[in-house]
């Protein structure tokens, strides 16, 4: 009787043994798909809090794996912070452009100038379009006594912020072949040159390394050269203030009227 006895135990303690693995098993397949969830998920808070129920339940204190889960917010405070800088950097140079914009836009209606200057602003930048008759006499590159009235303005603009400054000269298709100027590439490019030394030459705060000069001849008209006003509008002078960022849709912003300036 007493062999029957220890048998019985023998064979319930076997039974039993499965128990320890399965639960095991069990928890495994838990946090397997507690971390699943989270990774699918972007709402930090509800994540948080599984986090720490499941903490609560499968640990005793201490560090957890489920406090690992979800984005880190810190580093989330990061990103955003880097994101805020790129585009609201933008915004700020955006804005200096708009008051450059603004302040010389009042001086050309101030001195009745809207026939030989004209502003706009451009994904490049800044564009300033001067007419050849408010700088250089018909076919030639030297300046006139009335550039006075443009150079000084300009160059104390330029001076007070630190883009780049690209000048460009432009003419008509109406040819030019004489001993100083073989074709229109040498009359636009000397004209850019001379007009960006005059600009130098009047305010010493410019910085040359800042400035760039070249001639784009007849090759980039914005107007019709069929006609003589479309001929006179394509002879011009282009000083482009070239933005140095550019606004990135992906990034944020740190107020919603900063977004707003943007969607102007």
């Amino acid at each position: 009787m007493a062999r029957k006895k220890r048998g019985k135990a023998h064979e319930e303690e076997a039974s039993e043994a499965w128990l320890l693995p399965y639960s095991d098993l069990m928890t495994l397949l838990l946090a397997l798909f507690i971390a699943l969830f989270a990774i699918t998920q972007t709402d930090q808070t509800k994540i948080t809090a599984l986090a720490q129920a499941f903490s609560s339940a499968f640990n005793m204190g201490g560090p957890s794996f489920f406090n690992q889960m979800g984005p880190n917010p810190s580093a989330q405070r990061e990103i955003m912070s880097s994101e805020d800088l790129g585009n609201n950097a933008y915004i700020q140079e955006n804005q200096t452009l708009e008051s450059i914009q603004r302040q010389l836009e009042n001086y050309i209606q101030q001195n009745n100038l809207q026939d030989q200057l004209s502003t706009q602003l451009e994904e490049e930048g800044l564009m300033i379009r001067i007419k050849e008759k408010a700088l250089f006499p018909s076919g030639s590159a030297d300046l006139v006594p009335e550039s006075a009235r443009i150079g000084p303005i300009v160059a104390g603009l330029l001076a007070s912020i630190p883009e780049r400054v690209l000048i460009s000269g432009h003419t008509d298709t109406d040819p030019i072949s004489n001993a100083r100027f073989p074709s229109n590439w040498e009359l636009s490019s000397t004209r850019a040159l001379t007009f960006m030394k005059y600009l130098l030459s009047i305010n010493q705060d410019l910085n040359p390394a800042r400035f760039s000069a070249i001639g784009y001849g007849e090759y980039r008209p914005i107007a019709n050269n069929d006609t003589a006003e479309g001929k006179q509008t394509n002879r011009r002078v282009e000083i482009l203030i070239a933005r140095s960022l550019r606004f990135n849709p992906n990034e944020g912003f740190s107020s919603q009227s900063e977004a707003d300036l943007v969607a102007k």
